[in-house]
C-alpha cells in the first residue's frame, strides 16, 4: 500500500451519531493520500458498527477498538500514534470537523520548511446558536515560524493537541504520548510540545472546527463543561502541578509566570464565574483543592491581572468565602463592590475592612477601579434586584437596590431608567432611586414585557436588561443583577394584536453575574410562516438580487 502522507487519528467514545460527521471532513480533505485511524474507547453504543460501516466504504479508513474503557483522549490516540503508519500525525475528536483545506495546509507549512509541527487556527461554533469565533485569535493571525517557546509565551494559552500537525519523528524522538489515567492531558501534552519542540509554524488558517455545546446534558458534558464536579478540580489541579514540575526538570523554569499567568487567567477563571452558584460546601472544597496551588504561584502572574479577578483570588485564598461570590458576579462587568472601606493611607480596598496582611492590601486595593473619578458614563455601580413580584400577564414588579460605592451620585433622588432591546427597537422604563443610606438607593419599577416594541417578524433570543442612571445631561448603563433562585415563569403574549405571538420566558441567568434575563419564542405564524419566509427573502443571492433591480430602478 502507498504509504500515506499524514495518519489523523479520529477518538471515539458512545459517539455514533456524530462519528460519520467527523469522518466525513477528513474523507473531503482537499489533500487526499491520508490515512484514518477511528479510535474507539470501547463504546457501548452503536459506535462499532458505524466505524465498521464507513471503514467498508473508504481503504483509508483504519478501525481500533481498545479492550476497555480507558475513560479519557489519551489512551486512544497513543493507541492510534503505535499503529499510524505516516511521517506526520493529527488528531481529531469525533464530536468537531476539520475544515477542507486543513491537511493540506499544514502539511505544505511542513514541506516549506523542517520544523517539528505546525499549527493553525480553530474556529468555534455554538451549537446552541450557531455563533462563530476564532480561539485565541491573537495568536494566530499571522504565519510565522517560532523557534522555541520563550520566544512567544503566550502561546501557552493556545493548549490544545487537534489544531496541529506533528512530526512522527519528533513525537518519538522525544518519547512524547499523551498522558493516561489523567484529564486534562491536552495541557500537559501541548506545554511539552512548545518546550521540546526546536520549531514550529503558524498559519493563520482554520484548521479545526470546534463545536462548543455550553448547555450539554451533564451525562454528555464535555470534561471542560463539567466545571460543577470537584473531582474536575482536582484534575485540573493536578495537570499543573505536572506541568510544573516538567518546566523545572526540562529547564524551562524561567516559563512559570507566563504559565501561571495562563492558569490564574484561563483555567481559574473559567471557574471563577459559576462562583455564585455553588453551595458552601462546595466552595469550601474548591477552596481545600485550590488555595494550596494558588499560594505557589508566581506573585508577579497574579500582578497581571484585572484587578476585579485578583479580588476573587484573595477573597478565596483568605477564606472569605461568602465575598467570594459577591465579587464573582462582577467579573466581566464593571460590576462596583458593594462597599469600600479608605484605610488611613487613604487607599481604598473592597470590602467593609482594612485588610490585615500585606497580601491582602495589595490584592484588595481598589485604586484602579477609580470608583470615586471616573468619568460619569463609564463609572461603577451595582445594581440588584431585592425582591421579584409577578403581575398581571407579563408585568414584573421589581425593587432595585443600587451602590454607590464611589458616592459619585448627590444626595436625594436619583432619576433612572430600565433599558431593553428585543428587535432594532428600544423599551425604555423610568423609575427613581431614594437614598436610604450614603451610597445606597432603592426604588421600585414595573416592568410590563407585553409594551416591548417586537418587530413583526417576531424575535428569537435572549435580553438583559440594563439600569441607566441620568446626570447633568450625562448617562450611565449597567447591569442589573438578579436574585439567583426565583421559579422561571413562561406567559404567550399576543404582540401586534395576535400578528406575532410569542412565548416570553422570565428566568435568572444561570452562569456569570446572574443577571434578568428574559427569552423570546416566536410561536404560531411567527414561528411556521413568517421567519422562514423572512430567512429565505435574507439569503445573499436574493438580497443580491433585490439592490441590483433598485440600482436599475433608480
Amino acid at each position: 500500500m502507498t504509504t500515506p502522507d499524514v495518519t489523523v487519528t479520529v477518538i471515539v467514545f458512545n459517539d455514533a451519531a456524530r462519528l460519520p460527521r467527523a469522518v466525513a471532513s477528513l474523507r473531503a480533505q482537499t489533500h487526499a493520500n491520508i490515512e484514518i485511524v477511528i479510535s474507539d474507547d470501547h463504546s457501548t453504543d452503536d459506535t462499532p458498527a458505524v466505524a465498521r460501516e464507513l471503514a467498508a466504504q473508504d481503504h483509508r479508513i483504519r478501525y481500533i477498538r481498545l479492550p476497555e474503557n480507558s475513560g479519557g483522549c489519551s489512551a486512544p490516540r497513543n493507541r492510534a500514534i503505535e499503529i499510524a503508519r505516516a511521517p506526520y500525525l493529527m488528531f481529531l475528536d469525533s464530536d468537531d470537523e476539520l475544515p477542507p483545506r486543513a491537511v493540506e495546509l499544514l502539511l505544505a507549512a511542513h514541506r516549506e520548511q523542517e520544523v517539528d509541527f505546525t499549527m493553525g487556527a480553530v474556529r468555534r461554533v455554538r451549537v446552541d446558536n450557531g455563533r462563530r469565533t476564532t480561539w485565541m485569535p491573537h495568536l494566530v493571525a499571522e504565519r510565522r515560524t517560532v523557534e522555541g517557546i520563550e520566544q512567544d509565551p503566550r502561546l501557552l494559552f493556545e493548549h490544545l493537541s487537534t489544531s496541529k500537525m506533528y512530526a512522527r519523528a519528533f513525537l518519538d524522538r522525544h518519547q512524547l504520548r499523551f498522558p493516561e489515567g489523567i484529564h486534562y492531558e491536552d495541557q500537559l501534552f501541548s506545554a511539552q510540545a512548545y518546550c521540546l519542540a526546536k520549531a514550529f509554524t503558524i498559519i493563520p488558517d482554520p484548521v479545526y472546527v470546534w463545536y462548543i455545546e455550553p448547555f450539554a446534558a451533564a451525562a454528555s458534558a464535555s470534561i471542560s463543561n463539567q466545571r460543577h464536579k470537584i473531582s474536575n478540580v482536582r484534575d485540573r489541579v493536578h495537570v499543573q502541578r505536572l506541568i510544573d514540575d516538567f518546566l523545572v526538570s526540562s529547564g524551562h523554569a524561567g516559563l512559570r509566570e507566563d504559565k501561571d499567568f495562563k492558569f490564574l487567567k484561563h483555567d481559574f477563571r473559567m471557574y471563577a464565574g459559576d462562583l455564585p452558584y455553588r453551595d458552601e460546601e462546595w466552595l469550601a472544597s474548591f477552596a481545600d483543592l485550590m488555595t494550596p496551588y494558588l499560594d505557589t504561584l508566581s506573585p508577579d502572574a497574579y500582578a497581571r491581572l484585572p484587578r476585579a479577578e485578583r479580588v476573587v483570588l484573595e477573597l478565596l485564598r483568605d477564606g472569605r468565602l461568602a465575598e467570594v461570590r459577591l465579587a464573582a458576579r462582577g467579573l466581566g462587568h464593571a460590576v462596583a463592590p458593594r462597599q469600600v472601606t479608605t484605610g488611613s493611607d487613604g487607599i481604598p480596598y473592597w470590602g467593609d475592612s482594612v485588610p490585615s496582611t500585606d497580601r491582602a492590601r495589595r490584592e484588595l486595593d481598589v485604586s484602579e477601579l477609580e470608583l470615586d473619578t471616573r468619568p460619569f458614563p463609564t463609572a461603577q455601580f451595582r445594581h440588584e434586584i431585592t425582591e421579584l413580584t409577578p403581575g398581571p400577564g407579563a408585568s414584573l414588579l421589581l425593587a432595585i437596590r443600587t451602590y454607590d460605592p464611589g458616592l459619585r451620585l448627590p444626595v436625594g433622588p436619583q432619576r433612572a431608567s430600565l433599558l431593553l432591546t428585543p428587535g432594532r427597537r428600544r423599551m425604555t422604563v423610568p423609575f427613581r432611586l431614594d437614598p436610604v443610606r450614603p451610597g445606597v438607593f432603592e426604588g421600585t419599577v414595573r416592568l410590563d414585557l407585553a409594551a416591548a416594541q417586537v418587530p413583526l417578524h417576531g424575535f428569537a433570543g435572549l435580553r438583559h436588561p440594563l439600569v441607566r442612571l441620568d446626570q447633568q445631561g450625562l448617562s450611565n448603563s449597567a447591569v442589573l443583577l438578579a436574585p439567583l433562585d426565583f421559579a422561571p415563569r413562561t406567559v404567550r403574549i399576543p404582540y401586534h394584536s395576535g400578528a406575532a405571538p410569542h412565548d416570553l420566558t422570565i428566568e435568572p441567568e444561570t452562569r456569570n453575574p446572574g443577571r434578568l434575563q428574559i427569552r423570546w419564542t416566536p410561536v404560531g405564524v411567527t414561528a411556521h410562516v413568517t421567519r422562514p419566509l423572512l430567512h429565505r427573502l435574507a439569503h445573499p443571492r436574493l438580497r443580491n438580487a433585490a439592490r441590483l433591480a433598485a440600482s436599475v430602478l433608480k
